[in-house]
Order: structure tokens, then C-alpha cells, then sequence
């Protein structure tokens, strides 16, 4: 997959088959477009496109009429890298990351058409759901694009409503169930296991006292969506010899996988005030500070509480610990690279 990120330097496509979206999750019910995109570009011996905007569009054009705290709590199942990963695997032949802004929000419709699908990409198919809302105060639609296939020769297919419900059911169930801890549902409706990525930093070490040490994570995007407060059973990757992961092409032999457990929340036994994210990585023991990681979320093992002791913490780590190892060993999600 060729992944273009200068609008005003894309190739030449040949017989283009596109579509047009945020994709956020990659998930299952975003596969029945991609699936179409893919079948109609065959077809045609052309080549399929999806577009794509970053910053997402709700980050842009929202910011006006909503608070600081609201735009904070806009939360996405991906970040750009993780999104292209996720299509990489999907074998699309071009990813067009187009730069949102405000202004670009502010073209009226038509010129959305002339100037950008088909001055851009000159397709020969567009495939868009019949509720799609494009240009200047949201006037485009899918009637407009049909009324101009004629005068700029290409073709509108339309996203069946049953596969856009599909979709837009699947992100909401994601979202809540993430929420809510139900990483199980939420990893069912994605196809692969949420995951997250972040730095490795110093914490208080009070996990190595209890005999289970543990990695705080600082998450890398602030705008990810991360599962709800409670013990999971997770596994890890990282770089055996290099502290990064933002090399897609180097994703290869270098990965070290663990397994582990870990707790989001804020530590009520210790009196802790502040959320933190902290995994412990079974039978593992070095110093990783400053390491990038990956987690990837698979089991929800239960609820963060309060203990009457450091010692009845101690021991129900020992329980997770062996619920988390017995949970793990039967997950079939294929891990991502």
C-alpha cells in the first residue's frame, strides 16, 4: 500500500476506485467497504483508494462550539500510524491522508467535487454511503455527486444501509464497551486485539516491593482511547535491541512479545490520587525506562478495589497472576506485527 500524504502531489491513478472516510478501528464492519472497494477495482483492473483526514474532522471543525474539556475527551480507537497499519494489512493499493483543516471544512460542494475528487484522483468509480455529507456546512450528498457523474465521467455506488448501520453500531459498541472494560465484546466487534502504545516511565516502585514490578506506561497520543479503570490480562511487544516502534518496516524479527497483567486506575489501596497505567511482564525483569511498547488488551480480569492490607493485595496479584496466564493461553485473536 502506497500511503500519499501531499495532496498536491499524487500520482496519476489508473481506473481509481475510491472511497472516503475516518475509519477509526479498522474494524469489522469497516471491512465490508474495504471488501467492496477492493471487488470493484478488480473488476476494472484498477486501483483502489481510500481517503482519509488528519487531524480527524470532528478535532477541526467541532472546536469552535465546544469546551476545552469536551474537545479532551474526544477519543479515537486509532491514532494515524496505527490506521495505516491496520489498512496495510488489508491490501489497499493507495492511502491518501488528507491534512484537514478549517478551511478545507469551508469548500462549497461542487468545488469539493471538481477540485478535489476529481481534480485529485479523477475517479472512475466512487463508492459513498447514501448518508455521506461533504463541503461547506455539510451540503454535499450522494444526489449531488450522482448529478454531476456525467459532466466529470465517473460512477457513484452507494454503501448499502445495512452495512453502514453495521459500522457505525460496531464503533459505538467498541467505544462503550472499552469504556466499560468489556475489552472482550470490544475485541470481537474490531477483529484483533485494542491496543495501545506508550513510554515506559519511572513510577514510586511499589510493585517491585509486592514482588511484582511493574512498567508505567505514558500512552504517546493523547487523543486514544484508553479502556476503562480495572486489571487486565494484556501481552506486550517491544523492541528487543532498538526503543521504537515507529518503523512499520522494521516490525519484523525485532519484536519481542510478553505476557503480562495490567491496571488502570488510580491505586485506592495505596491512596493513590493520580491515574495510572502499570503493567506487569511475567518472568521478565530488566530495566526498560524510555522504551516504547505496545500493549495490546485481551482479557478484562476484574474490577480495581480497595485492600485492607499491602499483604491482600499481594495475594490477589497471585490470583490475576494465574488467571491472566490461564486467559492468555487461550486467546486466539491474531496479534498484530
Amino acid at each position: 500500500m502506497l500511503v500519499h500524504r501531499d495532496i498536491n502531489n499524487l500520482p496519476s491513478f489508473h481506473n481509481s476506485v475510491i472511497t472516503i472516510g475516518t475509519f477509526d478501528g479498522v474494524h469489522t464492519g469497516h471491512l465490508q467497504i474495504i471488501n467492496q472497494l477492493k471487488k470493484e477495482a478488480r473488476e476494472i483492473n484498477g486501483e483502489s483508494v481510500i481517503i482519509t483526514f488528519h487531524p480527524h474532522p470532528r478535532m477541526v471543525v467541532n472546536t469552535k462550539s465546544i469546551s476545552q474539556d469536551q474537545y479532551e475527551e474526544i477519543k479515537l480507537l486509532n491514532t494515524l500510524q496505527e490506521k495505516i497499519e491496520l489498512l496495510e494489512n488489508n491490501n489497499i493499493d493507495h492511502l491518501v491522508v488528507v491534512p484537514f483543516t478549517f478551511d478545507f471544512s469551508e469548500q462549497p460542494a461542487e468545488e469539493y467535487i471538481r477540485g478535489f475528487l476529481v481534480a485529485k484522483f479523477q475517479p472512475h468509480t466512487i463508492i459513498i454511503g447514501y448518508d455521506h455529507r461533504f463541503g461547506k456546512d455539510r451540503g454535499g450528498d450522494y444526489k449531488l455527486l450522482e448529478a454531476y457523474q456525467a459532466k466529470y465521467n465517473f460512477k457513484v455506488k452507494e454503501i448499502p444501509e445495512h452495512v453502514l448501520h453495521h459500522v457505525k453500531i460496531s464503533s459505538t459498541k467498541i467505544r462503550h464497551s472499552l469504556a466499560d472494560g468489556d475489552v472482550e465484546t470490544a475485541n470481537e466487534a474490531l477483529g484483533y486485539p485494542y491496543f495501545f502504545e506508550g513510554k515506559i516511565i519511572e513510577g514510586d516502585k511499589l510493585g517491585r516491593q509486592l514482588g511484582y514490578p511493574t512498567a508505567n506506561i505514558d500512552v504517546t497520543d493523547k487523543s486514544k482511547l484508553i479502556p476503562g479503570d480495572g486489571v487486565y490480562a494484556v501481552e506486550v511487544s517491544m523492541h528487543k535491541d532498538e526503543n521504537t516502534l515507529n518503523n512499520i518496516a522494521h516490525r519484523t524479527s525485532k519484536i519481542v512479545h510478553h505476557l503480562g497483567m495490567m491496571n488502570i486506575g488510580f491505586r485506592p489501596t495505596v491512596g493513590g490520587t493520580k491515574k495510572v497505567i502499570e503493567v506487569n511482564l511475567f518472568n521478565f525483569d530488566k530495566d526498560i525506562y524510555n522504551n516504547l511498547i505496545r500493549v495490546y488488551v485481551k482479557n478484562h480480569l476484574r474490577s480495581e478495589k480497595k485492600f485492607n492490607s499491602l499483604a491482600e493485595l499481594k495475594n490477589q496479584l497471585a490470583e490475576d497472576m494465574i488467571k491472566a496466564l490461564e486467559l492468555l493461553k487461550n486467546v486466539n485473536y491474531k496479534t498484530l506485527p
